[in-house]
């Protein structure tokens, strides 16, 4: 056991996270909204706005065309984001070479959540918002969630609300400002600013947004599809304050591990034009894998009376197939430890990040068997629901994916499943290493961020 103190720990406040930690306690009320009452909140805000999104062909996206030569699918204006073509090729998982669409955006977008101190507790600012790929349209999101295209008004739509709050130097308390991955699996090298920012001033209360403890969140995230991905992986970042005596490596090992593994990686990841792409066929209304796996490439039209813009239209990612996402837990010598995977994905930018022990699409990985099965996917499906802590269905990032979701799962196993020498390229981290990584960028993926505020937020205690 490694007793040393943290290598990896920057300079931080004990008493902020402690006051993260007795926010997460508050789980009843907060000083506005009793958590009984949120769901009466919420269906409120969805009868007080017109929500409707609609499947179209691709003749009648409005700004959008496949562009002549590439076949790419872009906006007319140069923004926003474009649907090109990936190859990659690789000596790392179990697949050496595939093509796919991926999106490109470049512009980094901003997630902030606004934290304020009511009755001495920390309460955050969230907002009902609607986003086109949710299944059930509206969900709790950050104070602010926009790309650089939204809050600067290439849609020539409204004023995005608290914006100055992230954007004005000194306006309030930063509490956690770090770039994030998003999807690599669909995005191409894609990051958010992740932000906590804490205020002292007065804020006009809008209509669709409410305070709530982190406890009411964590509350929230028990139920499914409520709280939005760009809200977990903002709460993953939250400074929350680590107790653990010790952990299976050292962190200075686990860093060495993790940097061996990616710098071993072989990975070419290289953009090609969308119509080149192998084994994708365009359709009218969809693009699609020739085995009908993975995703496909859709559009919408979409009316949104509470948003920016109130009606536009876009395309999607549409996954073929809910997602299994899961750590597997151990205690080690009394700590909690998680095992995590260094996974590669073709648009992520730093090749490797970490990942839970589990994410796949397992309908994708039907007719592998034997040693070809990813290690720990049956672990997790035929799991005992006496040792499955945390199973619920969230969803993936509604702005660019259409009916994303995945289940989110904490399983318990023992040294036979899953041993103290896991296989290559997985390794056991305590919880708080994990705290110490998510304050750099690309070291830990957005599935991982999602189980990581649920522990954060006191959904999960291990």
């Amino acid at each position: 056991m490694n007793t040393a103190p943290s290598l990896l720990n920057p300079r931080h406040d004990p008493a902020l996270g402690a006051r993260f930690i007795r926010s997460a306690q508050v789980t009843d009320a907060g000083a506005q909204l009793r958590t009984a009452d949120f769901d009466h909140w919420l269906q409120g805000r969805r009868k007080a706005h017109h929500f409707r999104v609609e499947r179209i062909p691709f003749a009648e996206l409005d700004g959008w065309s496949f562009q002549d030569g590439t076949g790419n699918l872009g906006h007319r204006s140069g923004r926003f984001f474009t649907v090109e073509g990936l190859s990659v090729d690789t000596d790392t998982g179990p697949f050496p070479h595939w093509q796919q669409p991926i999106i490109k955006q470049p512009e980094v977008g901003i997630l902030g959540i606004l934290v304020k101190e009511f009755e001495g507790v920390l309460h955050f600012l969230m907002q009902a918002k609607m986003e086109p790929g949710n299944r059930n349209l509206l969900q709790l999101s950050p104070t602010v969630q926009a790309t650089r295209s939204n809050y600067t008004k290439v849609h020539r739509g409204a004023d995005v609300k608290y914006l100055e709050h992230f954007t004005d130097p000194g306006r309030g308390r930063v509490l956690a400002d770090v770039l994030q991955s998003e999807h690599g699996a669909w995005f191409f090298r894609k990051a958010n600013r992740n932000m906590l920012v804490e205020t002292d001033e007065d804020v006009p209360l809008d209509e669709d947004f409410c305070w709530l403890t982190l406890g009411q969140i964590g509350e929230l995230l028990s139920r499914d599809n409520v709280v939005n991905m760009d809200s977990r992986t903002v709460l993953a970042c939250a400074p929350v304050a680590s107790s653990e005596p010790g952990a299976l490596l050292s962190d200075t090992a686990l860093l060495s591990w993790f940097t061996a593994r990616r710098s071993a990686a072989e990975v070419r990841a290289e953009r090609i034009p969308l119509g080149q792409v192998e084994d994708w066929v365009r359709g009218e209304s969809s693009i699609d894998h020739v085995k009908g796996r993975f995703f496909r490439v859709v559009a919408v039209a979409v009316e949104a009376a509470n948003r920016e813009v109130r009606g536009w239209t876009q395309p999607l990612f549409e996954p073929c197939g809910i997602g299994v996402t899961a750590f597997v837990t151990r205690r080690i010598g009394g700590v909690p430890h998680l095992l995590a995977h260094a996974k590669m994905e073709g648009g992520f930018l730093d090749r490797i990040e970490l990942a839970p022990t589990v994410q796949y699409t397992a309908a994708n990985h039907a007719d592998r068997t034997g040693d070809g099965r990813p290690p720990f996917l049956d672990l997790v499906l035929s799991a005992d629901p006496a040792r499955v802590r945390y199973d619920v269905l969230h969803s993936e990032e509604g702005g660019r994916f259409l009916n994303a979701e995945s289940r989110y799962l904490f399983v318990e196993a023992d040294e036979s499943e899953a041993p103290l020498n896991p296989p290559p390229g997985y390794a056991w981290v305590t919880p708080g290493q994990l705290r110490s990584l998510v304050r750099h960028s690309h070291y830990v993926n957005v599935q991982a961020r999602t189980l990581l505020s649920l522990l954060n937020a006191g959904a999960v205690k291990l």
